[in-house]
């Protein structure tokens, strides 16, 4: 039967999943392989939040849960978004969802009507345009550039805005380039929005990942009127390393909350019932986990920097959080995918292509590994920018 839908004709498969299973294959037949092209912490979940995902679990929490979550996880995420981000919810405001990146497809589905465009930066996440094809939108992308730190500008956002123009996708902690946004270059984004009353998406599952004194800001928090079209996606994954647990969420004002709430009655139904009591200890017991999770981070981070700066032919702008680098590397005369193909299957190295990303002319390294990894995975790819 050949009558697959026209908007599945129309979404790409993700370049990330496809490398990281190329390379796991690999592993998988005894080879070795130097893995950078990780998007996921590698430390392992805290214990005190699997014993009470396993202590939950136990004590038959295996049913359904109101489609927006646990009564008192949604309450302790409200305590959350106050203490950490300045920003005031209710609890009927928030939508706890299986993963983050269900939150950011339910807040589009919730906003975007067909032929509706979204301007999303790049170099952007992988599933940010595909979402939006889905939802029946228009992606509009606009490139970003290394002089600007892989940051949008106000004069950018004005110049591609329409009046079809519904939404527009901030990440930060971006990922793949790890570029934060300042208070100053959100409020300057955020006036232009209001001016045309356009729905901000703002994706910050990075924000507890910031080094060098860096700091999160979550655009929602600059003023009521922000707040007001300000859709704020997190969760789980990054900070708590909570990525197999499939826990995100979204805050939004009540009519989008309850439309997405909507949503998530017709689809999932709700987020895994015993994780949810695993996400709530993750908010309530101890925080040391985060802070010595960036540490080390931090040092890997300044690692990787040293090293990439004494490869020839590629340049890179010093990320301030996640734990990525988007490497340029247009001087090597190969385009991304053939490179990191290159890179693969030649120097055993495994990296994400940039056109995953919207810029073909770059490639991403995670440093989600040990720095005996890091180490071997680095001297190969200088020999690899070497000979090309």
């Amino acid at each position: 039967m050949d009558s697959i839908s026209s908007r599945i004709h129309k979404v790409s498969p993700s370049l990330t999943l496809q490398i990281t299973n190329q390379a796991k294959a690999m592993k998988a037949r005894g080879e070795e392989v130097y893995g950078l092209a990780g998007g996921e912490p590698d430390m392992d979940t805290p214990d005190h939040v699997k014993h009470a995902g396993a202590a939950a679990l136990m004590a038959g929490y295996t049913k359904y849960t109101p489609a927006s979550g646990i009564p008192e996880l949604r309450a302790e995420l409200v305590r959350k978004l106050k203490d950490d981000n300045g920003l005031n919810y209710n609890a009927q405001e928030i939508c706890v969802t299986s993963g983050a990146k269900m939150a950011c497809y339910n807040a589009i589905l919730a906003m975007v009507e067909e032929g509706d465009e979204v301007i999303i930066p790049a170099p952007y996440w992988v599933s940010y345009p595909e979402m939006v094809l889905l939802a029946g939108g228009v992606p509009v992308v606009i490139e970003t550039t290394e002089a600007t730190g892989w940051k949008i500008t106000p004069e950018q956002f004005e110049s591609a805005m329409t009046p079809r123009t519904k939404m527009i996708i901030i990440n930060t902690p971006g990922n793949p380039t790890g570029a934060i946004y300042s208070a100053d270059e959100l409020a300057a984004l955020g006036e232009i929005a209001l001016s045309e009353d356009i729905c901000i998406l703002s994706d910050e599952i990075y924000e507890k990942l910031v080094y060098d004194g860096a700091t999160h800001t979550s655009i929602a928090s600059l003023s009521e009127e922000l707040h007001a079209i300000t859709i704020t996606v997190n969760g789980f994954s990054k900070g708590y390393s909570m990525t197999g647990w499939r826990l995100g969420y979204t805050a939004a004002p009540g009519a989008i909350a309850a439309a997405i709430e909507k949503i998530q009655n017709h689809t999932v139904s709700n987020a895994t019932s015993f994780a949810q009591y695993g996400a709530l200890a993750a908010l309530t017991g101890e925080q040391t986990f985060i802070s010595e999770m960036v540490a080390e981070y931090d040092v890997r981070r300044q690692f990787m920097l040293g090293r990439l700066r004494q490869i020839p032919n590629i340049r890179v702008v010093e990320p301030k959080g996640a734990f990525y680098f988007f490497v340029s590397t247009e001087k090597l005369g190969l385009k991304s995918l053939n490179l990191c193909d290159k890179l693969l299957s030649r120097y055993k190295v495994a990296a994400i292509p940039g056109i995953a990303f919207g810029n073909d002319d770059a490639i991403r390294l995670s440093y989600c590994t040990s720095l005996d990894v890091l180490a071997e995975g680095l001297d190969r790819f200088e020999s690899f920018c070497r000979e090309h």
